[in-house]
């Protein structure tokens, strides 16, 4: 998973100061998390849109959702006798679930990224590359894990093999085959959907760090391009 870089040195953090003293004037904290805000909304929004769409999971190799370990072993058994089909379905209702959930997402990403105090800007920027998945993850994970099941749930429920993914998959885990978090298919298809939305906000904002300029957004400018 590609996460952004973000280089510290021109945000000024209290106690500590501006790394590069010269850049002062120009960039303030109120600026710099501004900036920060509006780049983590924006990265949501796209990745919403992106992914909350047809297609959006299941033509993405980048979040694709598979059968996890095991079970993908396994799949390949039942391709040999003749049941590939019904594989495929499977794995078909995973992504379409993912996609019907994700655009609940967008409202909490946005006000999380709303909220968003000084200090966590300077977490994000002086922080390693995972800093906005971080983020991300640790305000808004357990919540959207919950708004997402239910929808999740009704897309699984019309597919006939969906409804043994769990009863094989808890022996498996059991037997130490695969985890145990993966073992119930909803909760695994939510916490993908997850993941696969948090990359793809790291991966815009990544966009966002490297051409600020081209966001047309005079905060971005500044902040993104010091």
């Amino acid at each position: 998973m590609q996460r952004r870089q973000f280089t510290a040195g021109w945000i000024l953090v209290p106690g500590i100061g501006f790394r590069e003293p010269a850049l002062a004037a120009a960039l303030s904290e109120t600026d710099a998390a501004s900036g920060v805000r509006m780049a983590l909304e924006r990265g949501a929004g796209s990745a919403v849109s992106l992914l909350g769409r047809n297609d959006g999971f299941l033509a993405n190799p980048k979040v694709r959702i598979e059968l996890p370990g095991f079970l993908k072993d396994a799949a390949k058994l039942l391709r040999a006798t003749g049941q590939g089909a019904r594989i495929d379905e499977l794995v078909v209702a995973m992504n379409r679930a993912a996609e019907a959930a994700v655009p609940e997402a967008k409202a909490m990403l946005v006000s999380a990224a709303r909220a968003m105090s000084v200090e966590d800007a300077v977490r994000i920027v002086r922080g390693p590359e995972t800093s906005v998945t971080e983020f991300f993850s640790r305000k808004t994970r357990a919540p959207l894990e919950v708004k997402f099941l239910p929808v999740v749930e009704r897309a699984t429920a019309r597919v006939s093999l969906a409804r043994k993914y769990d009863a094989v998959a808890g022996k498996a885990a059991g037997l130490g085959l695969m985890r145990k978090e993966d073992a119930n298919l909803n909760r695994y298809v939510a916490a993908e959907a997850l993941d696969g939305l948090y990359q793809m906000i790291g991966e815009e904002e990544k966009r966002i760090r490297r051409d600020p300029a081209g966001t047309g957004s005079a905060i971005l400018r500044k902040v993104f391009g010091v």
